[in-house]
């Protein structure tokens, strides 16, 4: 459909109102499929006077000043509106009031519409947006408003770009004109509005020297101009804004520098900004102390070091991590080597810190990714970056040192590796006494679920080593073992829910048992049906929102601020039920105890203790219960003394979990112990009488099962 403001005949308009119907506009023919009256205007010399037909109301600015909104008449130039009438909202629809805000008008919007307003202050031209939120609230105002001088140099780096005044002289005077600008900006205000303009013309004058040849002549303005666009904070955008503006400025400088030929220049600096020119085999350069080497053999390193860019660039994948001063951008220019190594060191701007990490920017995902890159610490405590690949560089840096890191990735791989084998030894005792031991419906629901416990566990463990190193690991398999682990942690944590809710639920209604094929069908959609639509609905959610899913680097669930990021489709569920759990143990525990109370003795209260720490024992690892520290680490700061040490236990912990399933599940119970003795003496046919009649898992308030012969 097309829309569009004409002066028809009355001939043509009661033509137009049949279903189909061609007309003459000026020279050209024009058929009208539908169309409908929204506006209503009699002519009398140059003057209009119109009136929006019922259901649509004014849309020009003007009318909207004078209430004409209302339907009344309204005398205005109908050519200067860009749109005459439009659909009336809903009077009951979320919208921000009007208001005056700094000598401006901002009439009554729709929530989520942005208005704009063309009143600039003098000496500028463009407009001021205004968005009204979902919440009914004004959002701040943007301002596009740019010098007049600066809307001069953006026309001619357009036609420039079209190839009218293609000349050096040209160019010159356009990066003369931003350098201009930029000397006169404060980062504040409308000067926002020019530091946008000024990133837009170097993108402008990027793509024109892909076509046009820019020589060095042109870096002096360049660089000047492009140091004192980053002076400021760019406080007065918010931070969608500023990530964005900071990611077109890194664009576009490296792009042009690129692009720019260079003849017997070694380099150009200013106070943000610094270039450097190599075109020996062996280069070693410095860049605002930064030095650089790479060898290779032909072609010409560029390396641009930029200041106060680096709070600027959005950084969420590495939360909580301190950034380098500087950004260094090496690009290699009539080179056709296919193995690039690079090497930086950057200088030590934190003394204490002890985790380094070397990232690079990732133009296609506008955020930082360390894929390639690996980072040292050198002698003099400097911080070595070696990649296999040139784009822009720094350093992030933190206080979780990287000797832990090893130590937690070693405990965590030797737990994992014990969990497999301890959790293939668990079924495999099972399935060779599973008959003796299920015999009552309480047994069966127990082992049953400890049993799909066990196997989730075998399964996201496994997919966890395969994971171990992402780096080796195309994209497709990477997604396979995310979904996998997601998948079979999430089932083997709702297991864990069946298992506490049935304790429980005998606990409290013992003399109504739950019945074999109620207790099998309900736990079978909370085990199976649960996490498969809680992992499918994350995927889908995520996918609508052309958001990703999964971390390529780490082969799971993405983080990227609370409750922001997938890994929260992982988080909560787990908590909740790990919730859930301690509250069940609360309930086992505080039956022990009153089960004690009357005519209580030291004897009988040792042994009241000693059912407590055998709950805590044989429950804990069945319930998840040790997660709980994880959730406590997300809690602590990571300077705090009790960070480490919590991460220790939390991967001890957890890592060997398969092992204490082991040991609560089959060494821990004595019927279980008690048939694997009477199979191996039956194998070596020895008296099978003798075994141990000492129960050490059945709670001494444990209700015997009431529907042990039911169904």
């Amino acid at each position: 459909m097309v829309e569009s403001n004409v002066t028809l005949s009355s001939d043509d308009i009661l033509a137009s109102w049949n279903s189909s119907v061609t007309i003459s506009v000026g020279s050209q023919t024009v058929m009208i499929s539908s169309s409908e009256l929204v506006a209503e205007c009699l002519v009398v010399g140059e003057d209009y006077s119109c009136n929006c037909s019922k259901g649509y109301a004014w849309s020009n600015e003007v009318c909207y000043n004078y209430g004409c909104c209302t339907e009344a008449t309204c005398t205005q130039n109908v050519s200067q509106a860009t749109s005459i009438c439009d659909p009336k909202t809903n009077e009951n629809a979320k919208a921000c009031k009007e208001e005056a805000f700094k000598n401006e008008f901002w009439p009554k919007t729709p929530a989520g519409v942005t208005v704009f307003n063309q009143s600039c202050p003098e000496g500028r031209v463009g407009f001021k947006s205004r968005t009204c939120n979902g919440t009914e609230i004004w959002q701040d105002v943007f301002s596009k408003c740019v010098s007049e001088e600066l809307s001069k140099v953006t026309d001619a780096a357009n036609n420039f770009l079209n190839g009218l005044g293609a000349t050096q002289e040209v160019a010159k005077d356009i990066f003369e004109g931003i350098k201009n600008s930029s000397s006169l900006s404060s980062g504040t205000g409308d000067d926002i509005a020019d530091i946008s303009a000024s990133i837009g013309i170097i993108g402008v004058m990027a793509s024109a020297s892909q076509n046009i040849v820019l020589d060095e002549a042109v870096f002096p303005d360049l660089v000047d101009a492009a140091s004192n666009m980053v002076n400021s904070n760019w406080s007065e955008v918010n931070d969608s804004v500023r990530h964005e503006m900071s990611s077109d400025y890194l664009s576009n400088v490296e792009s042009l520098v690129k692009n720019i030929h260079i003849n017997t220049s070694e380099g150009f600096n200013s106070t943000n900004l610094e270039l450097k020119f190599c075109s020996s085999d062996n280069c070693n350069i410095s860049v605002f102390g930064v030095d650089v080497n790479m060898n290779k053999t032909n072609g010409t390193m560029k390396t641009m070091g930029v200041k106060n860019l680096m709070e600027k660039l959005r950084n969420n994948k590495f939360l909580g991590k301190n950034r380098s001063s500087i950004l260094l951008s090496a690009t290699l220019i009539g080179s056709n080597d296919s193995d690039i190594k690079i090497k930086m060191f950057f200088p030590d701007e934190q003394p204490s810190t002890e985790e380094r990490l070397c990232v690079f920017w990732d133009t296609k995902n506008k955020d930082w990714s360390g894929e390639g890159c690996v980072a040292n610490a050198t002698d003099d405590n400097q911080t070595l970056c070696e990649c296999n690949h040139l784009t822009s560089f720094s350093v992030l840096m933190g206080k979780s040192p990287n000797k832990d890191s090893k130590h937690h990735n070693f405990i965590t791989y030797v737990g994992l590796g014990v969990s497999i084998l301890s959790l293939l030894i668990f079924l495999f005792v099972e399935s060779l006494v599973w008959p003796a031991v299920t015999k009552t419906n309480l047994s069966h629901f127990r082992h049953t679920a400890v049993v799909n416990i066990a196997v989730f566990r075998l399964l996201a463990d496994c997919s966890f080593l395969a994971s171990a190193f992402p780096e080796l690991l195309s994209d497709n398999w990477c997604f396979i073992l995310t979904i996998c682990k997601h998948l079979f942690y999430l089932a083997m944590f709702c297991w864990m829910l069946c298992l506490s809710a049935m304790l429980v639920h005998q606990l409290i209604f013992v003399f109504s048992p739950v019945r074999k094929r109620v207790f099998m069908y309900l736990s079978s959609i909370v085990g199976y049906v649960v996490p498969i639509t809680i992992v499918g609905i994350s995927f889908v959610y995520y996918k609508y929102n052309d958001e990703e899913y999964y971390d390529k680097e780490s082969c799971w669930l993405k983080y990227e601020g609370l409750l922001e990021g997938s890994i929260h489709a992982f988080v909560l569920p787990v908590y909740t039920i790990v919730l859930s759990n301690i509250f069940s143990m609360v309930v086992v525990i505080v039956t022990l105890v009153k089960t004690s109370v009357p005519d209580s003795s030291k004897a009988d209260d040792k042994e009241t203790a000693k059912s407590i720490l055998k709950v805590l024992v044989f429950l804990a690892p069945v319930f998840g219960i040790t997660w709980i520290i994880g959730f406590a680490l997300l809690l602590i700061d990571e300077d705090n003394s009790m960070y480490n040490v919590a991460t220790y236990i939390f991967n001890i912990l957890n890592s060997f979990q398969g092992l204490f399933i082991l040991l609560t599940g089959c060494v821990g119970e004595q019927k279980v112990r008690q048939e694997v003795i009477r199979i191996v003496m039956v194998k070596t046919g020895r008296d099978t009488d003798c075994g141990d009649r000492k129960s050490s898992s059945d709670f001494r308030s444990a209700p015997r099962d009431p529907g042990e012969n039911t169904s």
